[in-house]
């Protein structure tokens, strides 16, 4: 019998096969061998059974593992975007307080014009005579500024406008040599002028010998000279040198400003000034 009749043959027995299977399946005789089929089959059919939930159970966790991981790098970008939105709130709280401070030292003063600012950069530099202290302002020329201004905060006298641009202006810190402003105590009204020293302190000179000063007392400007207004705030006594054989006596004065931390200063752009009084305070070494 050749190949080709075998193939030939080949669909007719396989219908045989089945027809006869079908048979035997339908009357039972073919119980034996399906059992047996069964029992040898179990075991396999067992481990296929359990090896195809193992990778069930492992698809199905590496699906979780996914979704847990993409849940976390979204609560990750969630925390990171409220992180930030806490520090920009702080930041608008902070700074609303310090325009309210501002804007409460502005009504407290109906006598002043004043130009709010923010401090932009700072110069301390060494000068050949003495160390330098300004602050650079936001604004200049186009917002009505003009040299010998004095800047403030709500907790005291920063300086005075120094130079003015376009756009920008130089304060000259109250902390600097070269500044010197006309102050008096608030307990006994003692007069001196309150000058800045190379190290950032302040120090009040020319208090006549006979005027009680003591430490805690308050300094405020006494508008003498004309260069600043009456009251403004400059700092707290510390300490007080006096020696009988001396004129004057001499006090240390901490500045109730914190000139490290400066933001926003308000310009006092106009103010009445004392009248009848001579500009005694120079400010800058210049008449």
């Amino acid at each position: 019998m050749t190949r080709e009749r075998l193939r030939n043959l080949l669909p007719i027995l396989l219908v045989v096969l089945t027809f006869t299977g079908l048979v035997l399946h339908s009357t039972g005789q073919l119980q034996p061998l399906e059992g047996l089929l069964v029992r040898v089959t179990k075991p396999l059919q067992e481990l296929l059974s359990g090896a195809t939930g193992q990778l069930g159970e492992l698809a199905q966790t590496a699906r979780d593992l996914r979704d847990l991981r993409q849940r976390n790098e979204e609560l990750e970008s969630e925390n990171a975007r409220l992180l930030l939105d806490n520090v920009r709130l702080r930041e608008i709280q902070a700074e609303a307080a310090l325009l309210r401070d501002l804007l409460n030292l502005k009504q407290d003063s109906p006598g002043y014009e004043v130009r709010g600012a923010r401090v932009i950069g700072r110069v301390i530099g060494q000068d050949p005579s003495n160390l330098q202290r300004f602050v650079i302002l936001d604004v200049g020329r186009e917002a009505g500024l003009a040299p010998n201004m004095p800047v403030t905060t709500d907790r005291g006298l920063v300086g005075r406008v120094r130079e003015v641009g376009a756009g920008w202006s130089r304060v000259l810190l109250i902390i600097d040599t070269k500044s010197s402003v006309n102050a008096l105590t608030q307990s006994t009204r003692a007069n001196g002028l309150v000058e800045g020293q190379p190290d950032g302190s302040l120090v009040m000179r020319n208090i006549p010998q006979g005027d009680v000063v003591s430490v805690g007392d308050t300094v405020f400007t006494s508008g003498l000279g004309g260069n600043f207004p009456r009251q403004l705030l400059i700092g707290q006594i510390t300490g007080v040198e006096r020696k009988d054989f001396e004129l004057y006596q001499t006090a240390t004065v901490q500045p109730t400003v914190d000139f490290d931390h400066l933001e926003v200063v308000l310009i006092i752009t106009d103010f009445e000034p004392i009248e009848g009084t001579e500009d005694t305070d120079s400010g800058d070494g210049q008449p």
